[in-house]
C-alpha cells in the first residue's frame, strides 16, 4: 500500500532526526519522546491524507471494474436466454404451420378422392346405360338382319324327318366369328350371311366401319353400308354429276356413248344439254363450248385442231390424193373440194338423186349434179360468249365435167375427222369415175 509505505518513510525520517546525547562507545540514551499524530507536521498530515485518498480511490476503481464485469456477464446471459427463447418460439411457430398445412393437404386429398369417386360412379353408370342401350340395339339389328335375309330351308335327312335347326350347327357356347375367326363365347353376336359375327367384325367392305344399320347392301358376297354401296356402285351422270335416278320400274336407266363410254341421264337428251357436233359427247354443265353460225356446238378440245375454211383444207386434200395414188387409185379428174355449212350441205343432199347417207347428220357428200353451193372462203373468229363471228361465204357454181362434180365436207370439224370424211367421199368419187356401182 502506497500510503503505508509513505507513512513508514516519514517515521524513519523522524527517528533519524531524533536527538542523541552521549558519546560513541558509551551507553546510548535515546530520547523517550514518542512521535504521534499530534507531533506530525501539516505537510506530513497532507501526505497521509493524500495516500489514504489515493488508496480509497484505487479500491473504488477495482470495485467498479468488478461490478462492470459482473453487469456485462449478466447482460450476455440475458441476451443468450432471449435468443434461445426466440429460437424456441420460431421452431414452435414453424411446427404449427407444418401441422396446419398437413391437415389442409389431407383435407384437400380427401375431398378430391370423394369427387373422383363420384365421377367414377357417374361414368360407370353412364357406361352401363350405354352398354344396355347398345345391347338392345344389337339385338334389334340381329333380328332385322335375320328377317331381311332369305335363308334357305335347313337340310333334311332321310333317316329323320326332323329339321336340323341353325343353333344346333354349333355346340352350345361354341361359336366362331366369321370375321376374326375367334370364339365368340357368351357375348353378343350377329347371325347373317351364313355365319356368326362379333358386332365389331361385321364391317362395310368400303369404309371398313361396323355396320349398325338395320339394312345393308351386298355386292360380290361382301356387305356394304347402303350409302357406301351407292357411292361405290351407283352410276353418276357425267353431265350433272348427280346419281342417275331410277325409272318407274325401280331400275337405273342411263344413256352411254359407244366410244367415250360417257353415262348420262336420259333427260339430258331433251333438256337442251349441248352436244359437241364433232366428238358427239354431252357437255358437262360447267364446260365451255363454241357456238357456230349454223347452230352446231363445238367443244374446246375439238376446236384446237378444227378446219374452218376451204383454203385451209386444201393441203389435207392433197395429202389424201397422194395416199390414194400410192394405192394405185389415182383420181383421173380434178374434182373440187369445198367446206360448207350444215344448211348448204343439206340443200345439196336434197338436190342429189342417188345419195346414200347413213349418219343421222350428213358430214360429207360426193356430188354428181350441177348445183350452186355456198362455200366458206374465210374462217370465222371467236367473239364474245364463245360465238363464231365474221365468217365470209361465197357461192360456187358446180359444172359437170364427169360423173363427179364436187366433194362437200362440213366445216368446223377437227383435222383428223375432216380427213376421214374426205377420204370416204373420195372413195365414192373413184368408184363413180371407174363406173363401179356402189355397194348396197
Amino acid at each position: 500500500m502506497g500510503w503505508f509505505t509513505k507513512l513508514l518513510k516519514g517515521s524513519d525520517y523522524k527517528i533519524l532526526r531524533g536527538q542523541y546525547h552521549g558519546k560513541y562507545g558509551e551507553d546510548r540514551i535515546w530520547d523517550n519522546h514518542h512521535s504521534s499524530m499530534d507531533d506530525l507536521t501539516d505537510i506530513e498530515k497532507e501526505d497521509i491524507d493524500r495516500a489514504i485518498a489515493l488508496s480509497l480511490s484505487e479500491e473504488d476503481h477495482k470495485g467498479k471494474k468488478v461490478v462492470d464485469y459482473d453487469s456485462q456477464s449478466e447482460d450476455e446471459e440475458l441476451c443468450k436466454i432471449d435468443d434461445e427463447e426466440d429460437e424456441h418460439l420460431v421452431k414452435v411457430h414453424l411446427e404449427e404451420e407444418e401441422r396446419l398445412a398437413k391437415i389442409q393437404q389431407e383435407e384437400e386429398e380427401r375431398l378430391a378422392k370423394i369427387q373422383q369417386d363420384e365421377r367414377l360412379a357417374k361414368i360407370q353408370q353412364e357406361d352401363e346405360r350405354l352398354a344396355k342401350a347398345q345391347l338392345e340395339e344389337d339385338e334389334q339389328l340381329a333380328r332385322a338382319i335375320q328377317e331381311s335375309l332369305k335363308i334357305g330351308s335347313p337340310p333334311r335327312y332321310d333317316n329323320d324327318s326332323s329339321i336340323l335347326s341353325f343353333p344346333h350347327l354349333f355346340p352350345p357356347g361354341y361359336r366362331i366369328c366369321a370375321g376374326c375367326k375367334t370364339e365368340i363365347g357368351q357375348g353378343r353376336f350377329l347371325s347373317c350371311m351364313g355365319g356368326v359375327w362379333h358386332p365389331e367384325c361385321f364391317c362395310c367392305h368400303a369404309c371398313h366401319l361396323p355396320i349398325t344399320d338395320y339394312e345393308f347392301s351386298m355386292s360380290s358376297n361382301r356387305p356394304y353400308h347402303k350409302a357406301c354401296y351407292r357411292e361405290k356402285h351407283h352410276p353418276r351422270c357425267d353431265v350433272c354429276k348427280n346419281f342417275i335416278p331410277t325409272n318407274s320400274s325401280g331400275l337405273i336407266e342411263y344413256r352411254a356413248h359407244p366410244f367415250w363410254l360417257q353415262k348420262y341421264c336420259p333427260s339430258h337428251e331433251l333438256d337442251g344439254t349441248p352436244r359437241c357436233c364433232s366428238c358427239e359427247r354431252m357437255e358437262s354443265r360447267d364446260t365451255k363450248y363454241l357456238l357456230l353460225d349454223d347452230g352446231r356446238k363445238l367443244c374446246l378440245e375439238c376446236l384446237d385442231s378444227s378446219i374452218m375454211d376451204t383454203h385451209e383444207c386444201q393441203p389435207l386434200y392433197l395429202e389424201i390424193q397422194e395416199f390414194y395414188e400410192g394405192l394405185n387409185m389415182k383420181l383421173e379428174q380434178q374434182i373440187p373440194m369445198l367446206l360448207v355449212e350444215r344448211q348448204a350441205l343439206n340443200e345439196a343432199m336434197e338436190g342429189e338423186k342417188n345419195g346414200h347417207h347413213h349418219l343421222p347428220e350428213t358430214r360429207g357428200l360426193c356430188l354428181s349434179e350441177e348445183q350452186t353451193v355456198t362455200t366458206i372462203s374465210r374462217r370465222p373468229r371467236i367473239g364474245a360468249g364463245y360465238r363464231a363471228i365474221d365468217m365470209i361465204t361465197e357461192p360456187y357454181r358446180l359444172i359437170r365435167h364427169c360423173e363427179v362434180t364436187a366433194i362437200l365436207v362440213l366445216y368446223g370439224l377437227p383435222r383428223l375427222l375432216t380427213g376421214s370424211i374426205l377420204a370416204h367421199e373420195m372413195m365414192h368419187a373413184w368408184l363413180r369415175l371407174k363406173g363401179i356401182q356402189p355397194l348396197t
